[in-house]
């Protein structure tokens, strides 16, 4: 499959048609536009606009959402219409935060073990207590801790489509990740992966990958989707994946509506 019916297929099975495997995610398309709906995340991942319809459809799911008084994020392509949307998100009241590339590699050409560092073991986790240990590592690698993260993931542990792990020295946890699988679709997504500073460069990241690779391939998945960062991407890219686009979180706050235009 060629890199541009590869991004059609990741748009419409990840994006356009995406089924809810959690009874309280819902995902709905309302024209031109798919908004998602959940405990964990509110926001519009797909949209088929043009100069004609975009501020029409920026502006209602605006309201959609400050009638909700909730939070969201507009998830924004590289390759969305039109050119412009990014602008158009703007001056209704959207902050980006930082461009992540859009990397997909086929599970088969993918390694599935990689050496770990003397004395580090990669634990699946079942319990809060590994909970603990995903969170810690977060805080570790990225200096903080989003205030939903541990509740999110104490909310999908023991979900079949979820799958969570952490790499451990000792006692001390080094770095952690998850993977989602999407029901009914080719593709798996690999979340997290943050390494904490004084192991990076050991192969750790790379060996949670190669991990997750596994556990995907034994349920039938072919695809591995992943938002790489600038520092996983070089690594990402040695294993295999392939950049298709760029996506940009365009995030909207219900105290951003105050004041903003909505065009």
């Amino acid at each position: 499959m060629d890199q541009t019916e590869l991004l059609a297929l990741f748009d419409a099975q990840l994006r356009r048609d995406l089924v809810a495997d959690d009874p309280g995610t819902r995902f709905e398309r309302v024209g031109d536009v798919v908004r998602a709906t959940a405990p964990d995340w509110n926001g519009v991942l797909w949209s088929d606009l043009d100069d004609d319809t975009a501020d029409a459809a920026v502006a209602a799911e605006t309201a959609y959402f400050d009638a909700a008084g909730r939070d969201f994020e507009w998830k924004l392509y590289s390759h969305d219409r039109p050119a412009d949307l990014a602008d158009r998100l703007l001056a209704a009241g959207f902050v980006p935060e930082p461009e992540e590339a859009l990397m997909v590699a086929e599970i088969a050409e993918l390694p599935m073990e990689a050496p770990l560092p003397e004395g580090v073991r990669i634990d699946d986790v079942t319990d809060a207590a590994g909970v603990r240990l995903m969170t810690r590592v977060n805080e570790l690698a990225f200096g903080r801790v989003h205030a939903e993260m541990e509740r999110q993931l104490l909310r999908q542990l023991g979900s079949e489509s979820t799958v969570m792990a952490v790499a451990v020295a000792g006692d001390v946890p080094v770095c952690s990740a998850r993977m989602d699988l999407h029901t009914g679709t080719g593709f798996a997504s690999l979340w997290g992966g943050g390494t904490h500073p004084e192991w990076r460069g050991r192969g750790i990241y790379r060996a949670l990958v190669a991990h997750r690779a596994k556990i995907a391939a034994e349920r039938g998945y072919r695809y591995l989707q992943v938002d790489a960062s600038d520092q996983s991407r070089p690594i990402l890219e040695r294993l295999g994946f392939r950049v298709l686009s760029t996506t940009t979180p365009y995030v909207r706050t219900a105290a951003a509506k105050d004041g903003a235009s909505t065009g």
